[in-house]
């Protein structure tokens, strides 16, 4: 994932609701009663780690049993101090008191709530690439270092791996034109880690390294679950029986979901989006041009898919007057810049959303080269009287421009093929005249028509057209 290019843009819930959501995580709220809790005889270590006698009264606190209850107490302390929940008064004596951030999460607002949820988040995130506590204390060397190599473990890969793995579950989440509801299969988002790209069936080495990727994930999202980031459903255990045991029932091995199955939360989405920028990604959100002006807005809905750029304008057009906002959209429509026609698109389809009070604006702009086309179009479908009829070089200019559009916006889509196809169809001279067109695009629009038209005659008549169109630019 490049941090060159911006990912689509998320559909995030409200603060509100999303500090809500964070409030009631297991693990945030575990690390507040533990904050509440702790006292003048609370003592840590030098780690900052309740101290081992401590941790079972912390356990009964929480309501925790079992083997794992001293560990997960431990967790939900550390998630209390590196959240500003709790604070070290002497690092010397092992004191402790509530710390300053403590007071948000009753008296704070969403922001400030989600801000703590946030710094918990990364405490989980980085004990989730940990091996087990096990396994690094048989490889304690005599100095009381971890020795790393005796694991087989590079922490900085290990983090690199996951954090690949959760934008890659953030990609298939946020989906150009809204979030994906649907969980993602454990097997799919390994593979997306490990099988190249341009590889047709994996190779059983590569098929082994995705099961061993799986079965890492399995134990990262089961940490992660806790704090709010996915909801998560774990591989069978029955699937991990040694090939000697007998298994208690049958097992459908065609069965996916038996594979573990991973959905990332809509307070996962607001965390992983927020990570995202920090690490320097252009991560775009659904309603965060609405202060912006017109220019912002279609220079940046020019990227996003036809559904989200639709919901960023009509947040966009509610904070304004449908008439300024129609003239202030047609005025950053104008350029001759590569990425004009497409911003001429997204201003079409944002003025389709608004009413009749922006007819003033659209007759304002008839005799306009770059926009007369569009507006005729506008007043057209609402029925408008006194509509002058396009000349013939006018329809020939917004054709050309339409295909531009499309072409930045999809590439070669079956959608523009069928469009390609239907102008060449309508019109028997269209490439005579239109090499003609004085449009920045249009040797670029007829050689896409070369290469998208099935018919190799008409598909030979474009690319001439195209030829004769750049010899006059370059003239």
């Amino acid at each position: 994932m490049s941090d060159s290019s911006p990912l689509p843009p998320v559909r995030l819930h409200p603060e509100a609701e999303l500090a809500r959501a964070a409030l009631s995580t297991p693990l945030l709220s575990r690390a507040a009663r533990l904050a509440r809790w702790a006292g003048p005889e609370t003592r840590v270590d030098a780690g900052g780690g309740l101290v081992e006698e401590q941790l079972p009264a912390a356990a009964e606190l929480l309501g925790l049993s079992g083997d794992d209850a001293a560990a997960y107490a431990s967790e939900a302390w550390r998630v209390a101090l590196d959240a500003g929940l709790v604070e070290i008064v002497d690092e010397e004596a092992g004191t402790v008191t509530a710390g300053a951030d403590l007071a948000l999460l009753t008296g704070g607002a969403p922001h400030d709530v989600l801000t703590v949820w946030l710094a918990g988040l990364e405490t989980v995130i980085a004990d989730a690439s940990v091996p087990d506590l096990d396994a690094l204390v048989e490889a304690l060397d005599e100095s009381g270092e971890v020795d790393f190599s005796s694991l087989d473990w590079d922490p900085q890969a290990e983090a690199e791996f996951l954090d690949g793995v959760l934008g890659n579950l953030y990609l298939l989440t946020v989906s150009e034109d809204g979030p994906g509801q649907a969980p993602v299969p454990l097997p799919a988002l390994a593979a997306s880690m490990i099988v190249p790209d341009d590889m047709g069936e994996p190779t059983n080495d590569v098929l082994e390294q995705v099961s061993d990727a799986m079965m890492r994930l399995d134990d990262q999202f089961r940490v992660l679950e806790p704090i709010g980031l996915v909801e998560y459903q774990p591989v069978d255990e029955a699937l991990m029986a040694d090939a000697d045991e007998e298994p208690a029932e049958a097992v459908d091995d065609t069965d996916v979901a038996r594979y573990g199955m991973v959905r990332l939360t809509p307070l996962g989405a607001f965390g992983l989006r927020a990570r995202l920028l920090e690490a320097g990604f252009e991560a775009p959100a659904v309603g965060e041009l609405a202060d912006k002006g017109a220019d912002a807005l279609l220079q940046a809905t020019a990227r996003f898919g036809q559904s989200a750029a639709q919901a960023e304008t009509e947040h966009w057009l509610d904070r304004r007057e449908p008439l300024a906002a129609a003239r202030e959209l047609l005025a950053a429509a104008r350029g001759a810049d590569a990425g004009a026609p497409l911003r001429r698109l997204r201003c079409q389809q944002a003025l389709s959303l608004v009413g009749a009070e922006a007819e003033p604006a659209l007759r304002e702009v008839l005799d306009d080269p770059e926009l007369g086309g569009l507006a005729r179009v506008w007043l057209s479908e609402r029925g408008a009287a006194g509509v002058p009829a396009p000349s013939q070089d006018l329809v020939f200019w917004l054709t050309v421009d339409t295909v531009a559009a499309q072409l930045a916006a999809e590439g070669n889509s079956d959608e523009l093929q069928a469009l390609v196809e239907g102008l060449a169809e309508q019109h028997g001279g269209f490439f005579a005249a239109a090499w003609r067109v004085d449009h920045p695009a249009t040797a670029d629009v007829l050689e896409a028509m070369g290469r998208l038209h099935p018919d190799k005659k008409v598909a030979k008549e474009a690319r001439k057209a195209a030829f004769k169109a750049r010899s006059q630019q370059a003239g």
